[in-house]
């Protein structure tokens, strides 16, 4: 009977610690994949506030020469805000396919990506 009762408390153990373990590499996986999405966003923010930087100098540029073009420089920047009030129409009315779901998509294949062993 004694010996039932220390092959129990010795089973106990070994699925305490399994337990333990799988709950911490289930923890340590979710840290990476955070940090992977987190790196990442990151990442295309930077590149997209850069490629806003780019677009609002070249929409100043093509604001002045259009300006110059009409006689006015004012009516440069209203034919530029146009454009923009074009581009936001086109942006709402496909948002759902232009950006959410590319979005939603790299998320989850961000989130379910593995990681190699050749990978440093």
């Amino acid at each position: 009977m004694n010996n039932i009762a220390t092959q129990i408390e010795i089973l106990y153990e070994k699925a305490k610690a399994y337990t333990e373990t799988s709950i911490e590499l289930a923890t340590l996986n979710a840290i990476d994949k955070t940090a992977d999405l987190v790196s990442l966003l990151v990442t295309r923010s930077i590149v997209i506030i850069m490629i806003g930087m780019f677009v609002f100098f070249m929409s100043i540029a093509l604001s002045l020469y259009l300006g110059d073009h009409f006689g006015k420089n004012y009516l440069g920047f209203l034919a530029v805000s146009g454009l923009y009030l074009t581009a936001y129409f086109v942006i709402t009315k496909w948002s759902q396919r232009i950006i959410k779901i590319p979005v939603t998509n790299l998320v989850i294949e961000t989130m379910l990506k593995t990681k190699s062993s050749d990978n440093n």
